[in-house]
């Protein structure tokens, strides 16, 4: 006899597929080893109170056995309690029948979900209620129901051409790329895009980066092993007339994270003219480049020169961080670098998942989401600023021309205090000094950085009242 078995076999009750794996193991004859083997399943959870068992005829063809044989096992088991048959409802585990202390029904226990914020008001998560689950779905079928076959296999590491093609359209009218399909590579989003360049040795640094930025990112290039220098801040963006022997920069141009405001178009063509004088790469993260408010749009950096700044986007902001889809626009001499640095098959992000962006950017869907969460966080914006006026005029606000949060200006030395008020509080937000590059001579302001992008519609109005609570008087 074989040592296991796995029976599949469809509920007529549930209209669904149950499978049922039992170890048959042991010298014993077949009616007692399946005993044996229902029992121990019984006794340690696997098969929990109530479920409904295999009818025999089924059970006594995938084993090979007689009808009889399995018959007799079910009726032992139901006489010694550990399963009911009843007519019209079949045989089922009998709900007295409870597993042994530290079983596998005892371990599916999870403990209790540790309790969040009462606010959140970081940086960096669209409002989740917001997600178009009907659209989202719509596309989703539309993808199964149109894919090729061969989109079920193993997969191109560059990703599917549906969505390299409709990102190429998608990326030249809203964001002035210029690009072609084979020149996109899908990624996961920007810490997989940092990991295939860098890591998988596409560039090397030194890289200058904004004085200002995420701790995550520089931590990713410290662990790849680039050394990263800090470039000044003003109100005109990142003090890019500073580079000098660096071979790559990491700029935030259209809208600088997390201080605001987009690189003047003196630096932009400045830090371009640097790249073709050096042969170096600049990297361009337009991590929320779709919001923005004051209708003064600020193309990609990428237009200037597609073959000296590498575009990488992300449906992080615009849709959802649990989609992990993002995009690299890469000149071409770096495509074959990054594909090999990525492998042979897709291993990041799902096709499936790929084919439904590709149809709804195409089918317009995507645009329209934009455009609704556009309005949207303009009115979070707008909510924000007035209440900040009246309740706490005292606080300048700034970077609120584009993106999903703001940067509130505070007294010096009240930062540290703010924050942990905030946190007593159950207010979640970050200060400004943690987004400071830890070797940059600038000199730091106190700020908070307010996201008003995360609670939903019902929650933000308390929110907001939280906030202007925890901050300092004039």
């Amino acid at each position: 006899m074989a040592d296991s078995w796995v029976n599949s076999w469809v509920d007529p009750a549930r209209h669904i597929g149950a499978d049922l794996h039992l170890e048959l193991d042991g010298p014993d004859g077949r009616r007692a080893t399946l005993i044996r083997a229902l029992r121990d399943a019984v006794r340690s959870g696997r098969l929990a109170p109530g479920t409904r068992l295999p009818p025999y005829r089924s059970l006594a063809a995938d084993l090979g056995v007689a009808r009889n044989t399995v018959a007799d096992a079910y009726a032992e088991l139901v006489a010694e309690g550990w399963l009911t048959a009843r007519q019209g409802s079949g045989t089922r585990v009998a709900e007295r029948a409870e597993p042994f202390e530290g079983s596998a029904r005892v371990a599916k226990k999870t403990p209790a979900r540790a309790r969040g914020p009462r606010h959140d008001l970081r940086q960096g998560t669209p409002d989740a209620s917001a997600f178009p689950r009907a659209a989202w779905l719509a596309s989703y079928r539309r993808a199964l129901q149109q894919a090729p076959s061969e989109a079920f296999g193993p997969g191109d590491s560059g990703g599917r051409p549906e969505l390299r093609e409709a990102l190429t359209e998608y990326l030249a009218r809203a964001r002035g790329v210029r690009t072609e399909p084979g020149r996109i590579v899908i990624c996961s989003g920007f810490a997989h895009a940092v990991r295939l360049l860098f890591g998988g040795g596409v560039l090397r640094g030194p890289l200058a980066t904004e004085a200002y930025g995420l701790d995550f990112h520089r931590e990713l290039l410290a662990a790849a092993g680039v050394r990263t220098v800090p470039l000044p801040l003003d109100e005109d963006g990142a003090r890019v007339d500073l580079l000098a022997r660096e071979r790559a920069v990491l700029l935030t141009p259209a809208h600088q994270f997390p201080t605001g405001g987009p690189l003047h178009a003196t630096r932009r063509a400045a830090v371009v003219d640097w790249a073709r004088a050096r042969g170096a790469v600049i990297l361009e993260d337009d991590y929320d480049g779709e919001f923005r408010y004051d209708r003064k749009p600020v193309g990609a950096l990428q237009g200037l020169d597609p073959e000296r700044v590498i575009h990488i986007g992300s449906v992080s902001k615009s849709l959802s961080p649990a989609l992990r889809l993002g995009w690299m626009v890469l000149p071409e001499r770096h495509v074959d670098g990054v594909l090999a640095a990525k492998g042979e098959r897709e291993g990041w992000t799902s096709v499936l998942d790929q084919l439904c962006l590709a149809d709804f950017v195409a089918k317009g869907s995507y645009d329209r989401h934009v455009r609704r969460m556009r309005q949207r966080y303009r009115s979070r914006r707008d909510r924000l600023v007035a209440t900040l006026d009246e309740q706490a005029p005292h606080v300048e606000v700034t970077g609120i021309a584009a993106g999903l949060h703001a940067v509130l200006r505070l007294p010096p030395g009240t930062e540290r205090s703010t924050v942990e008020a905030a946190a007593r509080q159950g207010v979640a937000l970050d200060g400004l000094a943690a987004f400071r590059h830890p070797r940059t001579d600038m000199t730091a302001p106190d700020g908070l950085v307010v996201g008003y992008a995360t609670p939903s519609d019902h929650a933000y109005a308390a929110a907001l009242e939280a906030l202007c609570g925890v901050l300092p008087p004039p």
